[in-house]
């Protein structure tokens, strides 16, 4: 077997060990969650550790009708926003370079688009991405942007000569 397979099994184990780490760790903290009143219902959780499996099974309980229902389930206030890395699409020609975003619900207020000799940021509610030029030869101040059903179109005119100071540049958009 190649060196190249090889470390790719290994950082495929090492990656399997580390998920493995934060799942158990996971689970614990919700043991101790629900064991604490923090996270409140009437819950059974078992570690399950048998030769070749790992894992839990977690449930749990619901009175419904006219019993008494336990507390109702209340997770941790923190509970992580989750970011979206957009479709993106990027072409050039003997002109410009363009790119198309897809960021749709948002409105053209909450983008923001930053654009340098190397790549562009996008940043718009829950979406993030930055996206590397395929050339460095752009004129970044003449960069325009228009956004339209959920689509951004962002087009960067070519340099004839190649520069060599990285500018950058917030790009307002129609």
């Amino acid at each position: 077997m190649s060196d190249d397979f090889e470390d790719i099994f290994r950082d495929t184990e090492n990656f399997h060990r580390r998920l493995l780490k934060k799942m158990f760790k996971e689970m614990d903290d919700i043991e101790e969650a629900i064991r604490s009143g923090t996270l409140e219902g009437e819950w059974d959780i078992k570690p399950i550790e048998e030769p070749g499996v790992k894992g839990y099974v977690a449930q749990g309980r619901f009175k419904f009708g006219d019993k008494a229902s336990p507390k109702a389930l209340k997770l941790p206030k923190q509970i992580p926003e989750e970011v979206r890395e957009p479709l993106t699409d990027v072409f050039q020609d003997d002109d410009n370079v363009k790119l198309y975003v897809e960021l749709p619900g948002v409105e053209k207020t909450d983008i923001q688009l930053n654009v340098t000799q190397l790549r562009a940021e996008i940043k718009a509610k829950n979406f993030y991405k930055t996206i590397d030029l395929p050339t460095p030869d752009v004129e970044v101040d003449k960069a325009t942007a228009n956004y339209k059903n959920g689509v951004l179109e962002v087009v960067i005119p070519k340099t004839k000569k190649t520069t060599t100071n990285e500018s950058k540049s917030t790009i307002k958009i129609e």
